[in-house]
């Protein structure tokens, strides 16, 4: 447990035992251990030498420093050599960054777009932009649930982008609150500031990071293929302003989805909306995350309360009374 300390197992075990048994010499401490003699002396040598075993006067006996003195004084070095390298490293990083943008330009431009076949491809891809994100990473979340082993392995990065100042920013679809892994996932993001919303529906998988680079999927309706880096300023800029414009409409993670002044309320509204287009139960399920069973519930109660008899004639009465618009 302290081996980050600069204390193996049996120098931690021996340390532990002197505090617990501090007249103990070393063949008692040997017998307890199960270690021979020469490891036990082994082992209070580095504890001299890390400054937690004083000499005593009394032959063959050992003081013991105490934990707060001793381990205090190792725990504050490690600290201090940890945030040592940590600047080193935030100034090979602005370095490397210096490098890249006097020289790479010149050499070899990046491919406007390029194909990243099969999910790990696109999840490794994801994990090396968001080490390298400067401003901002802007995410589409549509269709179902992330995966809690997902969303537990992106902490990490999420964590050190937001240290770092970047703005994190993640749409999900309205059905995204009924999960509790995104919902408990979403609040622990938030208390490190990142921001995340809803909307009823999103068209597709989307990542935009420093209004650089954008990845959306080659197949929007099998995210499985893979997807395209696209590095096009035009293209992402337009993605950009997708972006926007969807974020500017979502309902922030903390607010409820409330009825409006029509009694709609967004999902209702949005499935209300799909329903007169023509869309079927599945396909309306699919764009709203939600299961067949829900989706026919809510229409059933929607119709009743136009006071329709038919799926026709609830659309033709849901836009006389403005619930389209």
């Amino acid at each position: 447990m302290l081996e980050a300390l600069g204390l193996g197992p049996a120098v931690e075990a021996v340390y532990r035992l002197l505090l617990a048994q501090p007249d103990w010499g070393v063949q008692q401490i040997g017998v307890h251990l199960g270690l021979p003699e020469s490891a036990v002396r082994d082992a209070l040598d580095e504890l001299a030498d890390l400054h937690l075993l004083q000499p005593s006067r009394a032959e063959g006996e050992f003081l013991t420093v105490s934990p707060e003195v001793g381990l205090g004084v190792l725990l504050n070095r490690n600290e201090l050599e940890l945030s040592a390298k940590q600047r080193r490293l935030e100034a090979a990083r602005a370095s490397v960054a210096a490098i890249v943008s006097q020289f790479s330009s010149h050499r070899h431009a990046p491919e406007v777009v390029q194909q990243l076949f099969g999910l790990e491809t696109v999840r490794r891809r994801l994990e090396q932009l968001a080490e390298t994100a400067r401003t901002e990473c802007l995410s589409f979340f549509p269709g179902g649930a992330q995966k809690p082993d997902v969303m537990e392995s992106s902490k990490p990065l999420d964590q050190m982008a937001l240290e770092r100042g970047v703005v994190l920013r993640t749409l999900y679809q309205d059905s995204f609150r009924k999960d509790p892994d995104t919902f408990e996932y979403v609040r622990w993001l938030s208390t490190l500031g990142g921001e995340t919303r809803t909307v009823p529906t999103l068209p597709m998988l989307m990542v935009i990071v420093d209004r650089e680079v954008a990845l959306v999927p080659i197949d929007p309706e099998d995210g499985r293929q893979g997807a395209l880096e696209i590095r096009s300023r035009g293209v992402v800029e337009a993605l950009h302003v997708l972006f926007t414009r969807f974020w500017d409409s979502g309902l922030p993670w903390h607010e409820q989805d409330n009825p409006d002044s029509t009694g709609l309320s967004r999902r209702e509204r949005e499935l209300l909306y799909l329903l007169a287009s023509g869309h079927t139960d599945e396909a309306i399920g699919k764009k709203l995350g939600l299961s067949l069973r829900t989706v026919r519930r809510t229409a059933s109660g929607l119709i009743g309360r136009l006071g329709a008899r038919s799926r026709f004639e609830a659309g033709v009465l849901a836009a006389r009374a403005g619930w389209l618009s």
